[in-house]
């Protein structure tokens, strides 16, 4: 049984690490701004197998570091992750939610809805593209 939930930031640093930087220390995986940010788990039973970081700045969502365990990849479970933060970020009324993917996952995020902006820079050896989703507002009917 799978079910998303706030977690720690500390939390999150095993699974970054084990999936998006092999090889690295656990201590490593600390970003600055995590304090500002909200965290969120993905748990299969009682096992962390998904982790993403979602950052407010105004209107707009960032999320940062999505990272989902290798034996359960190809199970929804980023999707899942994916569309748990996007509805919160519309749900707090966000206008927009983005990241910088990784080249190599433009597919993941294109199926998703995002969109490519055409912003490509490079980072510790990673080459990565601003993909961004405009959050439509809600229509309220009396």
């Amino acid at each position: 049984m799978i079910s998303i939930e706030q977690i720690t930031p500390e939390l999150t640093w095993r699974l970054r690490r084990d999936v998006l930087y092999p090889g690295k220390k656990i201590f490593e995986m600390e970003m600055e701004e995590d304090t500002y940010g909200i965290h969120f788990g993905v748990f299969n039973d009682v096992k962390l197998v998904g982790v993403v970081s979602l950052f407010q700045k105004g209107y707009d969502y960032q999320f940062r570091k999505l990272a989902v365990d290798p034996t359960f990849q190809k199970m929804g479970i980023g999707n899942s992750l994916l569309k748990y933060i996007t509805d919160h970020a519309h749900e707090n009324s966000g206008k927009r939610i983005w990241c910088n993917a990784r080249v190599s996952a433009t597919g993941f995020y294109l199926k998703a809805g995002f969109l490519q902006t055409g912003k490509l820079f490079s980072k510790n050896g990673y080459d990565y593209e601003v993909m961004e989703k405009e959050l439509k507002p809600a229509i309220f009917r009396p």
